[in-house]
């Protein structure tokens, strides 16, 4: 990264403190209260970026700026807007399930209850604390008096027995 002159940089700076209010007064016009900082913010990070190409830096300049950085604002909320009216509420309803989905779904889980129920007890118990109830395997150890690792050994039986029961 090329490092800026001082000077140059001292200009922006100036610049910035002496020019911010009146260019957010003037965008505030456009995009609201809210946005109008960010937007002089954004106009002097860019200038910032581009000041090793000496373009001078003019009140002028820079309400120019400001005023294009708050219509492309204005061009990207108005994009925005547009799209969220375009979404309907159909978009973000999950998919009916057919009753051959229901009738399937339902039976693997039967299947599933079926595979669990035969596992030994202290491996089903460690399944259903770990995959229904959402206890981590440090609070199963704890609560059973086992080691982290036989919980893992468990787990991993019961995983594998699920996994070879649907085969």
């Amino acid at each position: 990264m090329v490092e800026m002159g001082t000077s140059r940089s001292s200009e922006i700076e100036r610049l910035y403190n002496s020019e911010r209010r009146r260019l957010e007064r003037m965008v505030t016009r456009k995009v609201g209260p809210v946005q109008a900082s960010d937007v002089v913010q954004d106009v002097f990070t860019r200038i910032w970026e581009k000041a090793k190409e000496h373009v001078v830096l003019t009140p002028s300049y820079l309400s120019r700026c400001a005023s294009n950085s708050a219509i492309d604002q204005l061009r990207v909320e108005k994009r925005h807007q547009s799209l969220a009216e375009k979404i309907t509420a159909d978009q973000y309803a999950a998919p009916v399930a057919t009753p051959l989905q229901i009738v399937e779904a339902q039976d693997g889980i039967r299947h599933l209850d079926a595979i669990i129920r035969h596992l030994p007890e202290r491996t089903r118990h460690i399944f259903l604390l770990n995959r229904v109830h959402g206890c981590t395997y440090q609070e199963i150890a704890a609560t059973m008096g086992l080691t982290y690792i036989m919980v893992e050994r468990e787990m991993a039986k019961a995983l594998v027995a699920c996994r070879e029961g649907f085969k």
